[in-house]
């Protein structure tokens, strides 16, 4: 078998927010017929740079085109070449190797017939713990706004959620000492997530001020690539600490600063299915946790998601990918299901992930390239359409 043709498709979906996100669905064609498809998840972020899906996809064609998918090792041996590494969290490159791997992985399973989880090495369980995101404060009048969203989302069976912290504190804690308030024990909150906004210093002090609420731990609490602040951070609190892996330098220089105590491990960051169980095993070998991130992906991209995790020895934490859940739309068929807090691993009855695509709503939300136009700096951060200055 052999890839015959790339196909990429931008598409810009809502979310619940009025946010616009653009992702790039990917399909892989072969000479028996068999399409492999993945997704290039929310390009909508900083850096403010954009790629040219015309000349990606030229690009992706010179490499793919008369290979065989089930080579995904060489294949991503030469993608790493084209679209390095760039110890950056929102590092372009990273999206676009996730999106081929993807494809290929699907590909491959449908080949053979069973499902992605069953390619990369079985299933350990059929669904997987998830939180909601409580998106960050920046004004007093938002509180008021996230605890209805945690009413509308306990009521439909989340009952753990991450919060990001750190542009108003008095926001933050207003939040958390309603919540505590309203739902006593029905609620949990997993994680305060600081997204590199701090230095590890003001971390600490921002975190021991929010510490008299309960939570499991905090995330990115250091500027990006920090390890020695990461691991600052780490001496001196209580909670656990977790980051993002972007990069295997990144991943190396976190195990040997002794940083985090857990992984935060989403195949949109690290570049893919293959890299992302490197990581989860290198972390393994460290004697680190490990939970699935995200940036909010469709259908397509939780499901790869989902199928990791279901493979994977060392899951040990509640996870974040509930994209689908933050959208007004999708490209498929028949999305991903959530079941009482739980992402459903999709795909027992199905080869691949066990997601097909929707031509109808492809063509309804497809859109001409990339770019952002007039999007602020603050909603490129904070995922809002919100206009308060």
């Amino acid at each position: 078998m052999k890839i015959t043709d790339v196909k990429l498709t931008v598409v810009g979906i809502p979310r619940t927010t009025g946010f616009v996100s653009k992702h790039v669905i990917v399909e892989l064609f072969t000479d028996d017929g068999i399409t492999g498809i993945g997704e290039m998840s929310d390009f909508s972020h900083l850096p403010r740079y954009s790629l040219d899906v015309v000349d990606l996809t030229a690009s992706l064609k010179m490499i793919l085109v008369g290979k065989n998918p089930f080579d995904i090792s060489l294949i991503n041996k030469e993608l790493v070449s084209n679209y390095p590494e760039m110890m950056f969290y929102y590092e372009k490159g990273n999206f676009v190797r996730n999106g081929v791997d993807a494809a290929l992985h699907d590909l491959c399973a449908k080949a053979l017939n069973i499902s992605v989880a069953d390619l990369i090495g079985g299933r350990m369980q059929d669904k997987i713990k998830v939180c909601f995101p409580i998106f960050r404060h920046r004004f007093m009048e938002e509180v008021e706004e996230n605890l209805e969203v945690v009413r509308k989302r306990l009521a439909q069976g989340f009952d753990v959620f991450r919060l990001y912290v750190g542009k108003n504190l008095d926001a933050d804690e207003a939040f958390l000492d309603g919540v505590k308030r309203e739902f006593g024990g029905k609620v949990k909150i997993k994680s305060l997530d600081l997204s590199h906004l701090l230095g590890w210093k003001e971390a600490v002090q921002a975190v021991k001020r929010l510490s008299a609420y309960d939570f499991q731990m905090v995330e990115s609490p250091a500027l990006q690539n920090d390890f020695e602040g990461l691991h600052q951070f780490r001496m001196k609190m209580d909670h656990l600490v977790s980051e993002h892996v972007w990069s295997f330098r990144q991943l190396s220089e976190m195990i040997k600063h002794d940083s985090v105590d857990i992984f935060n491990i989403s195949p949109i960051f690290i570049g893919g299915l293959t890299a992302a169980r490197k990581a989860a095993a290198a972390a393994e070998v460290a004697g680190k946790g490990c939970l699935l991130g995200t940036t909010q992906e469709l259908s397509i991209g939780t499901a790869a998601m989902a199928h990791l995790g279901a493979s994977l020895v060392n899951l040990n934490y509640t996870s974040d990918p509930t994209g689908p859940e933050l959208y007004t739309g999708d490209v498929v068929k028949q999305g991903v299901r959530y079941e009482d807090g739980y992402l459903i691993v999709p795909g027992r009855d199905k080869p691949g992930f066990g997601m097909e695509l929707d031509r109808d709503l492809i063509a309804r939300y497809q859109v001409e390239d990339l770019s952002w136009g007039d999007v602020s700096v603050h909603q490129l951060q904070d995922r809002t359409s919100q206009t308060k200055a």
